[in-house]
């Protein structure tokens, strides 16, 4: 599991899906005031894209003024209406080495990331699992999409107020960043979101530390919302020698 992980950390740039328990066990924690208001006293984290829930662990996060509050409603309503996006990413990791492809995310929980040669890299989730494909090594790595950070943005109701621990939240003329973490230990680390105001709300950047504080970062461009994308992009594929894009 721990090599499923990494290597889905080192192709996408969510690297928060190889920290494992040691990122949850920060012994560290936020560097913020730390909150457990009586209102979400007795709160639960809903887990994975079943409805099930876990524990909120209420330790963790920081105390939001109304203004910030609004603006995790506001990111949160954002991600609820991506229905269907693509676009191109950027991807650069510790050792500043950039990584290119083309993107494409269909809610609730799909999507792919096809990067360009030379490297032979596919990710890709059906919705349940998640896939890490090495087309010119011809091996595969999976693992339940509910055990990655990606389930508090691409689930069919994203509530970052219920689901995630809220860890920064700042705003300037043009540009909000957001930094959260699941609430559910079962799928820790953390994202650090830049979105763009204007001229209109819209996902530019994340950014993911790894258990050793390394950084990797998506830049995202030409994203268009469109109306439907084929369900079969985002079928995992059996291997298979000259497999083929399915576009």
């Amino acid at each position: 599991m721990k090599d499923i992980l990494r290597v889905g950390a080192m192709a996408m740039g969510f690297a928060l899906a190889s920290i494992g328990a040691a990122a949850a066990q920060d012994p560290d924690g936020p560097t913020n005031t730390l909150v457990d208001p009586p209102a979400n006293a007795n709160k639960t984290a809903v887990k994975g894209w079943t409805g099930e829930v876990a524990p909120a662990d209420s330790s963790r996060g920081i105390t939001l003024d109304a203004h910030q509050t609004e603006l995790v409603h506001k990111v949160s309503a954002y991600f609820q209406s991506l229905q269907n996006l693509k676009g191109s990413f950027v991807q650069i990791d510790a050792a500043n080495k950039r990584m290119k492809g083309k993107f494409f995310v269909k809610r609730p929980g799909r999507f792919r990331f096809d990067y360009n040669l030379p490297s032979k890299q596919v990710i890709v989730s059906d919705g349940q699992n998640l896939a890490i494909q090495d087309l010119d090594l011809n091996n595969e790595d999976r693992v339940s999409l509910d055990q990655t950070p990606f389930r508090l943005l691409l689930r069919d109701q994203v509530d970052l107020m219920r689901d995630a621990h809220i860890i920064e939240v700042q705003q300037s003329d043009d540009l909000i960043v957001l930094t959260i973490e699941d609430k559910d230990p079962n799928s820790p680390g953390k994202i650090k979101l830049f979105l763009a105001t204007k001229p209109t709300l819209e996902l530019k950047e994340w950014v993911t530390t790894d258990a050793q504080g390394q950084d990797t970062r998506i830049e995202l461009s030409q994203l268009v919302k469109t109306d439907e994308l084929d369900g079969n992009l985002f079928k995992i594929q059996a291997l298979g020698p000259k497999k083929a894009m399915p576009y």
